[in-house]
């Protein structure tokens, strides 16, 4: 089984689209149309965080495993897809009073700059 994100709409700038949904099934599933067009279904990694794949250790934590990553991070619902980065964002966190958040292009998470 294998993660998927429905997209849906565009905005402006690059390619981007709005995440509604993350399910888990089968490519076959998500090709035969009974969740909607396949090609508003992108696959994404329980395990990718920041560019990197991640897997259990041993001792039963996260390490990154030298997996491939895909797309970035793992997709959620309000999140982007944005086609020319082919990542997931987060949204953009609320200003605050110490800085400014700057997405980090190597990662596609955002950051606080002061």
């Amino acid at each position: 089984m294998s993660h998927f994100a429905e997209i849906s709409g565009s905005g402006s700038g690059s390619i981007t689209y709005t995440v509604t949904r993350v399910l888990v099934a089968e490519q076959d599933f998500i090709d035969s149309g009974a969740v909607g067009t396949g090609s508003n279904w992108v696959q994404t990694s329980y395990n990718t965080f920041g560019g990197v794949h991640y897997g259990l250790d041993a001792t039963g934590s996260y390490v990154p495993d030298g997996g491939t990553q895909l797309r970035k991070n793992y997709a959620s619902s309000g999140h982007i897809y944005d086609v020319g980065r082919d990542a997931f964002i987060a949204p953009q966190p609320e200003p605050t009073g110490s800085g400014t958040w700057v997405l980090n292009e190597d990662t596609c998470r955002w950051e606080l700059s002061e």
